[in-house]
């Protein structure tokens, strides 16, 4: 197992995961006036049903291209087919019941619909195997995926049938165990689990969310990461100035652990916690649609280098760039990857 492909340069860029998506296929006025849906939200989707499926295509091929043209060395399918990072996965699976969803409460404390567990929760079918091969066969950079973590997704769901989250959570993570495997052997070079409900509820994660992340990646060969963030800025403003939960990832399986530092402002002498890991940078900003300048994003990474060498760094945006304006995300992308020509021909 390596902590990154082979063929990739020295402080390779990549998104977190999501691209903006097109104004003519989602609904960015109510996307943005919400927090991120738990249960589906066909609402937002501007295309009719019998084209939405085409729609997604031709948008991922915008974001691929997209990300090409920025000069990124990572390429994501941005997302596209998603209402969000979580419920396209947690609302495919069985046991779930979408159609009398349940409440829990959300990062901020507000109440939320959510998947109600009504039953085994099972996998019945890959859900993003197709998305890996289209983005294979679109561009020949290497590729990565996202999935939602299995505490997460306990998190975002009411149980009313396991004897407590815990149990919930452990049986997400065989789903998303089988789904890493899938991706894997589809052709996806990185899967990254994104689990920012860890830093929402570090208690818990210590309790019981590292157990199911490590369950999610037991028997895994090809390489992973794991983000953990404070959540999307266009909807979580205030920013803590340290993670509640990070050293607690430097035993995890996953060989890359991705974190935001930009908006925050974050110390990174935690990253001496993370000496074993191959670090996945967020020096993007996704607070301030203004597009910074490959000297300052090139400054962010180097305050990493006292606690991280190059060699374990990757460039990456804070979180998902989902609601940026496009031409602010199309300069930030460009700003990452002038960030690190600059920094290469330093080194």
């Amino acid at each position: 197992m390596t902590s990154t492909p082979s063929s990739l340069p020295i402080l390779p860029t990549s998104l977190v995961g999501s691209y903006a998506q097109p104004d003519w296929l989602i609904d960015r006025a109510k996307l943005a006036g919400r927090f991120p849906p738990r249960v589906r939200a066909k609402e937002l989707w501007r295309v009719e049903p019998e084209h939405l499926a085409q729609a997604q295509d031709d948008a991922t091929l915008l974001a691929i291209r997209a990300q090409e043209e920025a000069g990124l060395d990572i390429i994501t399918d941005g997302e596209m087919r998603r209402e969000s990072y979580s419920n396209h996965f947690a609302t495919a699976l069985e046991g779930v019941d979408i159609d009398n969803p349940g409440t829990a409460l959300d990062r901020s404390g507000h109440p939320n619909p959510v998947p109600r567990i009504a039953g085994p929760i099972v996998r019945p079918q890959p859900v993003g195997v197709r998305d890996v091969e289209f983005l294979k066969a679109h561009t020949d950079h290497t590729v990565k995926m996202t999935v939602p973590g299995p505490f997460t997704m306990s998190q975002q769901a009411q149980n009313d049938y396991y004897p407590d989250l815990e149990s919930a959570a452990l049986a997400y993570a065989a789903a998303v165990n089988a789904e890493i495997k899938d991706l894997h052997a589809a052709g996806a070079d990185l899967v990254q689990i994104d689990e920012p409900y860890m830093q929402a509820r570090p208690q818990a994660a210590r309790d019981y969310g590292v157990t199911a992340l490590n369950a999610a990646l037991d028997g895994v060969t090809g390489t992973t990461a794991v983000h953990i963030c404070f959540g999307y800025a266009a909807i979580i403003h205030e920013r803590p100035e340290g993670y509640s939960f990070l050293p607690e990832l430097a035993g995890c399986p996953a060989d890359q652990i991705s974190i935001e530092t930009a908006q925050s402002g974050l110390d990174l002498g935690v990253l001496k916690d993370l000496s074993e890991k191959h670090v996945i940078l967020g020096v993007i900003n996704l607070d301030d649609h203004e597009v910074e300048s490959a000297d300052l994003v090139a400054d962010r990474v180097r305050r990493a280098f006292p606690y991280a060498p190059p060699e374990r760094i990757t460039i990456a945006t804070d979180c998902g760039m989902k609601y940026l304006p496009r031409a602010s995300a199309e300069g930030k992308m460009r700003a990452m990857a002038g960030a690190a020509e600059i920094l290469r021909e330093e080194l």
